[in-house]
């Protein structure tokens, strides 16, 4: 039930908010990591501003000038445009659809991105911020060109993981340059790349050490969450270096200073630019003033990331603004850690993934039951599983059981009792008024774990406001007072109706689409937040709600199994895209090869060999007898698939035992492009058994 806070917090009064989510690359759809680890926490944050009646600035966009773009367009061959073109309208959707309510979601090749990112650049240049240094870079001397950061993979030097990229290693998550990978390799050709010297500008964050340490490790050691004050704190410890801020690369921004042609900003810099130049144009287009959102103190800026982002925007990202020296800094950074599906690591390339836009063809209209079940489960201080088993489990045993059983439960009985006007009440009992007074400390409630970033904790007493609603009706059962006290039956529907009421409001940030649906039902007037904390009545007698409609459908198995197949599917793809064919054996003659003596047979006869897996005992007639042979091939086959299979025997391998049973040759078999075994068949119109293939 309700859980009361003793601890005191600070309390978010109506002002003006900076909220930036993290720029997804656009080399791909968005899948449910991108949602669980930033955009559905910072959406939900965003609405519950808006709800307390704030000022909220709301801001994402697309990352174009990535190298995994270009590499990506390398493999498809197109231009990186076409890219960025291509998976801009497809992520813009997603997030549409899903009800990420961003007040601009812009984009890096947009003009007014380059100027905004170009600009800052000559201003931290001609302040002289910037160290010019000639360094040795990777470079790939067949594809002839400079190894920034995806263009290169090797082993991570912090953890040994074998396929860290240049500029980051997915598995420990700490940021790299090129030069730290150990047998660093080119992912353009495979060769092995030379050193070789270039000039870039960086960024000495070893100048700004004291301020970040000061600013951070002092000033937010209590409020930031652990996991991002202790990524941070271990590379204040280790000693801040200058960070490369260009590279040489011809996707990207051009660097705008003498000497820099030919090289681009890094796309570590010039991508959290992006929420500068996204702010401007929305606030261009809608008559505001956009330093207001960037360098008035009375503006508290918040940034919604993953944990492989901690560093650029905790050190990297405030040393720039700090350079600059007329923008805010952050107040809070509530990175997420990483979601995992069905116990592996999400991963793009492997296609390990739940894809957004396949999840809507899958499960139309659901998009609030995903936005629950990953908030539910959000990786907020350690890595999580999303499983679909507990997917099916959370909507079907919360959502369907809890919420939905006790809107469904109210709205049915209003209509049937009263025709769907909402009834006088008589005298409240006891009971009726701590349900009420329980109801008005729900919002302070969330609103506590919301204002601490604790989006599970805060979507788990949102439902308990709905296991309240339940166990109310069920202890004050208006089904049988109905019967024998009218006058009481009125007012435990007239108290049901608030807690309906109140779910209608305080769902908005978790489930906005089920929020609009449960408003239109109760033909709610406009009630906010507040008014829930505040009113006594939320909604009044004589008020006419409208008919019962299900907010929430149950997920049987035979639609969780089908999701699962497709996990598998991806999987054994996977397994024969990584396999490695084996090497060409050593030379034989002629005569070897004469040795052996391979026949057509047809399989006569099949059963499974007790208690094992794999092995089928066959009776082959070979044309010239008809042997036992046994075969592993049960994994693949049932016994009564094969009889009367045309194969191909080595009839004079020398016979062995298998589980006590004489195998006298061997079946020759291969495997299809997905790991299946398949019967190498002679052609069954033209051949006869005992026929040798030679």
């Amino acid at each position: 039930m309700c859980t009361f806070v003793a601890f005191k917090y600070k309390s978010i009064m109506s002002k003006r908010y900076t909220i930036t989510a993290a720029l997804p690359y656009t080399n791909g759809p968005i899948h449910i990591g991108h949602l669980a680890g930033v955009y559905v926490p910072a959406d939900i944050y965003a609405r519950y501003l808006r709800l307390k009646g704030n000022d909220v600035a709301f801001i994402c966009g697309s990352d174009e000038h990535g190298v995994p773009i270009t590499i990506k367009a390398k493999k498809e061959g197109v231009k990186p445009q076409d890219i960025v073109d291509k998976y801009h309208a497809i992520i813009k959707k997603s997030f549409e659809d899903f009800g990420i309510t961003f007040n601009n979601y812009s984009r890096t090749s947009a003009k007014i991105h380059h100027d905004t990112a170009s600009d800052f650049f000559k201003t931290l240049y001609n302040k002289n911020e910037f160290v010019e240094e000639v360094s040795e870079q990777l470079y790939d001397a067949e594809a002839n060109q400079f190894l920034a950061d995806r263009f290169v993979t090797g082993t991570c030097p912090k953890c040994g993981y074998e396929e860290a990229y240049g500029d980051q290693c997915e598995s420990c998550g700490s940021s790299l340059n090129a030069t730290d990978l150990i047998n660093p390799k080119s992912a353009i050709t495979g060769n092995v790349p030379t050193l070789k010297e270039t000039k870039h500008w960086f960024l000495p964050l070893n100048k700004h050490q004291q301020f970040l340490k000061d600013w951070i490790l002092e000033g937010h050691k209590k409020d930031w969450k652990p996991n991002v004050y202790g990524q941070v704190k271990s590379w204040i410890d280790d000693g801040l270096r200058p960070r490369a801020v260009t590279r040489d690369l011809d996707w990207g921004i051009p660097v705008p200073v003498e000497g820099g042609e030919g090289k681009v900003l890094y796309v570590w810099f010039d991508a959290p630019i992006g929420y500068i130049s996204a702010t401007k144009e929305w606030t261009a287009r809608e008559g505001k003033n956009w330093e207001d959102y960037w360098k008035d103190e009375n503006t508290t800026l918040v940034h919604f990331i993953g944990k492989d982002n901690i560093v650029f925007h905790c050190i990297i990202f405030p040393a720039m603004l700090k350079a600059e020296g007329s923008y805010i800094l952050p107040e809070n950074v509530p990175a997420n850690e990483f979601l995992n599906l069905e116990g592996k690591k999400l991963s793009t390339s492997k296609n390990w993934a739940v894809w957004l836009p396949e999840y809507l063809q899958d499960f139309p209209n659901q998009q609030d039951v995903l936005r629950y079940v990953l908030t539910a489960n959000a990786p907020e201080t350690k890595d999580n599983d999303f499983t679909w088993k507990d997917f099916q489990a959370r909507n079907n045993n919360e959502l369907v059981a809890i919420f939905g059983n006790f809107i469904n439960r109210v709205v049915v009985l209003t209509n049937k009792y009263y025709d769907g006007i909402i009834p006088e009440s008589s005298d409240f009992t006891l009971v009726d008024q701590k349900t009420l007074a329980t109801i008005k400390a729900y919002p302070a409630v969330i609103s506590s774990s919301i204002e601490r970033y604790r989006f599970r904790e805060a979507s788990q007493e949102l439902m308990n406001l709905a296991r309240l609603g339940n166990k109310y009706l069920a202890d004050e059962e208006p089904w049988k007072t109905i019967k024998t006290d009218e006058a009481r039956t009125k007012t435990v529907m007239f108290v049901a109706l608030q807690i309906a009421s109140a779910l209608a409001v305080l769902s908005e940030p978790f489930l906005p689409f089920t929020s609009d649906k449960l408003k239109g039902i109760l033909n709610a007037d406009k009630t906010s937040w507040e008014d829930v904390t505040n009113k006594n009545i939320l909604i009044h007698s004589g008020h006419q709600i409208g008919k019962g409609e299900l907010l929430f459908s149950k997920i049987e198995d035979k639609i969780i199994q089908l999701q699962l197949d497709k996990l598998e599917a991806s999987k054994k793809a996977n397994e024969v895209a990584n396999k490695v064919l084996e090497p060409q054996k050593d030379e034989i003659s002629f005569d070897d090869f004469t040795k052996l003596d391979i026949r057509v047979g047809t399989i006569l006869e099949a059963e499974k060999m007790p208690k094992t897996k794999k092995l089928l005992v066959l009776k082959v007639d070979t044309g010239i007898d008809t042997r036992t042979i046994v075969s592993g091939i049960a994994e693949g086959f049932k016994p009564e698939e094969v009889i009367g299979k045309k194969v191909t025997v080595l009839v004079n391998l020398a016979p062995r035992k298998l589980r006590g049973v004489e195998s006298q040759g061997m079946i020759l078999m291969t495997e299809d492009e997905v790991g299946n075994l398949v019967f190498v068949n002679p052609d069954e119109d033209t051949v006869t058994n005992g026929l040798k293939i030679s």
